[in-house]
């Protein structure tokens, strides 16, 4: 005979709401307190809304291909950005910061401002909607303190509805994380200690000027030049193959296309560079490819057999990041 099921104790389940029931491990008990696994009860929410993945987060936003470079490419860099209506009297401004100490999702400064993290790990499937959520807190915050990570409500607003739409976003790139702290020259003990150990982590890398997502890097064999675009993923495919097999697709003597990867959407081709080719030596080079490309792009005749095969091997060497 079965075993009966013993009714589950439900009085706490409405001491606490919804939107403030914590995350916890799938199978430890609900916080909620109606005794049930948390998976099979507020989980099955968050469960939910992380495999309804938002391909593309940041379109719409002003500097797409920045935004996804500087959540999956560089390791320092801010950007300031600018608020539908304005910023709230006590926040002086809003900063977005590819990585807080502590991976902390937002940072209001002594003298109430925000730092906002960008490379931090998300609840749901539009890192979008959980950026908007963290910078909604991060605005409420009692100044000099770090914004804990949070649930954001799946009917919440997303950055496109916080942000400026006209407000231009110009990300600049640092050498290491002193934008940190408001003095790192006074910093204490502790945090000049985790201030070196980030440095020495990041790998050094420059914005190319005048090209949207564009992002050179040092690497210890090789160079690397990585190139965040927007284009129609089988449009620019068939420009990068009528290119490859016209043999014009590399950035001059000691480089060449390796390949591209997806990242939030969007197709971000790859070169490799001699070490000694630097950012400044890669930016002339990189608008004539630009120009090369765009010319690729605007023709629609079909792809000889040449560039079929070179599309061919484009495409076995992509890879998808996210």
């Amino acid at each position: 005979m079965a075993k009966k099921r013993r009714p589950q104790p439900r009085a706490a389940a409405v001491q606490i709401k919804d939107a403030e029931v914590p995350v916890v491990g799938a199978r430890e008990p609900c916080p909620c307190g109606s005794g049930r696994r948390y998976k099979a009860c507020h989980g099955r929410e968050a469960a939910h809304a992380v495999t309804e993945l938002v391909r593309r987060p940041f379109e719409g936003l002003p500097g797409e291909c920045d935004w996804v470079a500087l959540r999956e490419l560089v390791p320092a860099a801010t950007a300031e950005l600018t608020l539908k209506g304005g910023l709230p009297e006590d926040v002086p401004s809003v900063t977005l910061a590819t990585v807080l100490p502590m991976a902390w999702p937002a940072l209001r400064r002594d003298n109430g401002a925000v730092l906002l993290g960008l490379q931090n790990d998300t609840s749901s499937g539009d890192i979008s909607r959980d950026l908007a959520d963290t910078l909604q807190r991060a605005l409420t915050t009692e100044p000099g303190h770090p914004v804990a990570a949070g649930r954001a409500p799946a009917d919440g607003p997303r950055l496109q509805d916080l942000l400026d739409p006209d407000a231009p976003f110009e990300p600049t790139v640092h050498t290491g994380f002193e934008f940190w702290v408001e003095n790192a020259e006074n910093a204490t003990a502790e945090v000049a200690a985790s201030l070196e150990r980030a440095n020495a982590a990041a790998i050094p890398t420059a914005r190319i000027p005048g090209l949207e997502g564009a992002y050179w890097c040092e690497a210890p064999e090789k160079n690397h030049l990585r190139w965040v675009t927007a284009h129609p993923e089988e449009q620019l495919l068939d420009a990068l193959a009528r290119l490859h097999a016209a043999g014009t697709s590399s950035l001059g003597e000691g480089t060449r296309l390796v390949g591209s990867f997806r990242a939030h959407g969007l197709v971000v081709p790859v070169w490799d560079l001699p070490s000694s080719m630097g950012a400044d030596e890669v930016t002339t080079p990189a608008a004539a490819f630009g120009e090369r490309l765009a010319k690729a792009l605007a023709s629609d005749a079909p792809l000889t057999a040449e560039e079929r095969r070179a599309r061919g091997g484009l495409t076995n060497r992509q890879i998808t990041l996210s």
